[in-house]
């Protein structure tokens, strides 16, 4: 029966080696080979626009209550304030922090950056988010009325007592299409290039009001129309609250490092404490309804 030993022999040899094979320890996985991999949220992360520098960008002039005399490097104003807590949450000094100025409109364009993040009331939306990251959210808007006590409108008590007011909004903002929804007035909504020329054109009588996030509103009753009369809020963002966003590169590895900031800053109780110290006001303005 010499075949037959041979045969069974070979069989016995095979199934020995499937199973050493089996039990084998498996080859590791080397660092950063993994997609789920930890990002790097040092200070010297290779995400980093520089290494050993968190730069955070914002527009010029930067208004109250978001900053303080039109300097972010300052650490005064709801938004300043914000970006030195998260630059202390990722373990920068306020020293390793540096400042650059970014437009508005340019911040959510498709390429690149120089900066790490931008903070500059940007409402979070599906377009932008298109051409950029964007973090959780560190702030809920409503959009608040301004206008001047001598107007026509300066009583309205709801959004369809506005219809036939001429409303003016800043370009590239999401007031525009918050006025055509909400309020759905008459006429087509004034467009204007900065906070500025929205004030001149409401001083001047070439518009009976100002829609802008309520905060900004608070500035401009307060530093810049003698005579101003804020007529209440709305919220909107397509049925949904509006919510201001950190900035950044699309597909920033840093994206992550700075929600688990933010998120840090919402459970230690630190982003309420400071919303209530820069944007508190807020809270005593009418909401309006149609």
């Amino acid at each position: 029966m010499p075949r037959i030993r041979t045969t069974l022999a070979a069989s016995v040899a095979a199934v020995t080696a499937l199973v050493a094979t089996a039990c084998a320890p498996q080859p590791q996985s080397t660092p950063g080979a993994s997609a789920s991999q930890a990002p790097d949220c040092t200070v010297n992360s290779p995400s980093l626009h520089k290494s050993g520098q968190l730069t955070v960008a914002t527009d010029s002039p930067a208004y109250e209550p978001w900053f303080d005399s039109n300097t972010p490097s300052n650490g005064k104003g709801f938004e300043s304030a914000v970006a030195y807590a998260v630059a202390g949450k990722l373990g920068f000094s306020r020293e390793q922090v540096k400042w650059v100025v970014e437009p508005f409109a340019h911040s959510y364009a498709p390429g690149p950056k120089a900066f790490d993040f931008d903070i500059n009331q940007i409402s979070i939306t599906p377009q932008r988010a298109k051409a950029v990251d964007f973090s959780t959210s560190y702030y809920t808007a409503n959009q608040g009325i301004l206008t001047v006590k001598d107007s026509t409108f300066a009583n309205a008590t709801s959004l369809s007592a506005l219809k036939n007011a001429k409303i003016g909004v800043q370009v590239a903002t999401t007031s525009y299409q918050a006025v055509l929804d909400q309020l759905q007035p008459t006429r087509r909504p004034s467009v204007f290039n900065t906070t500025k020329d929205e004030v001149n054109a409401l001083k001047n009588g070439q518009i009976d009001a100002i829609v802008t996030d309520l905060p900004t509103v608070f500035y401009l009753a307060g530093a810049e129309v003698d005579n101003a009369k804020i007529i209440g809020q709305f919220g909107y963002a397509g049925g949904t609250p509006e919510e201001f966003g950190l900035l950044l590169p699309k597909n920033s590895g840093y994206t992550s490092c700075v929600n688990q900031a933010l998120n840090a800053l919402k459970a230690d109780g630190t982003l309420t404490r400071l919303t209530s110290q820069w944007l508190s006001a807020s809270a005593n303005v009418p909401e309006l309804k149609r």
